[in-house]
């Protein structure tokens, strides 16, 4: 299976990474495909040197059925090579802190408000109500043999020193 993903190259603690095509079983710093640009985090994402991508390549490998990874989605996502992807399982990050004290607060104080307007709900009528004769006639179930029947004499004894 062909993917769309980083290669990470650069010294300690200075990643610079190459965006490549290759095969999911490949090692992530190993043999590639083809590069077909590169990603830099540590310049600010303002600057035009963040990121460079071959936007001709990267759509052919797209159309032969290569699979970007999340990260590498979202970059050609903001260089709007293909539909940018729906965020992860995290909607609590994207919020401000002192907003989300604020939810918090309100899930806090919404069931005390919920509880008290609460009515009991209607009952449903009771099968029980049908007329016998519809009803087919109950069938006894056969009962297992209990635990507790099993003789003592089955369970290991202590042995005294």
């Amino acid at each position: 299976m062909l993917k769309l993903r980083l290669s990470r190259g650069g010294t300690k603690k200075r990643p610079v990474y190459k965006v490549v095509v290759a095969d999911s079983r490949f090692a992530r710093d190993g043999r590639f495909i083809e590069k077909v640009g590169f990603f830099n985090p540590l310049l600010p994402k303002d600057k035009k040197e963040r990121v460079g991508l071959e936007a001709e390549r990267i759509k052919y490998w797209l159309g032969q059925g290569a699979k970007p990874t999340t990260r590498v989605a979202r970059i050609l996502g903001e260089n709007e090579l293909m539909p940018m992807p729906v965020n992860g399982n995290n909607p609590n990050k994207a919020i401000p802190k002192k907003e989300r004290n604020k939810k918090e607060e309100d899930k806090t104080e919404a069931p005390k408000a919920d509880a008290a307007p609460a009515a009991p709900k209607e009952e449903a009528p009771k099968a029980d109500a049908a007329p016998a004769a519809d009803a087919a006639p109950a069938v006894p179930k056969e009962e297992a043999p209990k635990a507790d029947a099993a003789p003592a004499a089955e369970a290991p004894k202590e042995e005294k020193k």
